[in-house]
């Protein structure tokens, strides 16, 4: 008969030490959400521009070049926000893994956590810089005539 390396208290603690870390995936995942949700936008318009006639793809080109470097930010954005979700597991099967096996893995925890954040912080910062291509499509200049 097999004798339960550890006891309730330790795998009590380890999973409300692992609460935390699951919230920020639920965040991760909403952000992942608005992306992918963005990126198919983008990726429909650009169809449609495709298929318009050539001397009316000619008048949309720049559109078109915009939508394609926006697609490149929200690709990236997307690896990145995968990345730190990944790396949130890892800290989470990193806490569970010592609770079980008495080995201390901090150093493994701690890594993963920081480079989830790390990867969070640049995936906003892709989004973001999709957000300002995405409103220079939008935004015409003004031109005043008196």
């Amino acid at each position: 008969m097999m004798t339960p390396i550890t006891d309730i208290h330790s795998v009590s603690e380890a999973i409300r030490d692992a609460v935390a870390p699951v919230f920020l995936l639920t965040g991760i995942g909403s952000i992942l959400g608005v992306l992918i949700g963005r990126l198919g936008r983008s990726i429909d318009r650009a169809r449609l521009l495709n298929d318009m006639p050539s001397e009316k793809r000619a008048k949309v080109s720049d559109e078109l070049a915009i939508i394609v470097r926006r697609t490149k930010w929200l690709r990236r954005a997307i690896g990145l926000a995968t990345l730190a979700a990944l790396c949130v597991c890892v800290s989470i099967v990193a806490l569970f893994i010592s609770v079980e096996s008495g080995f201390k893995m901090p150093h493994i925890v701690l890594l993963a956590f920081i480079s989830s954040m790390f990867s969070v912080i640049l995936a906003l910062l892709c989004f973001l810089r999709e957000i300002v291509l995405a409103s220079r499509e939008v935004i015409v200049p003004f031109k005043y005539e008196e």
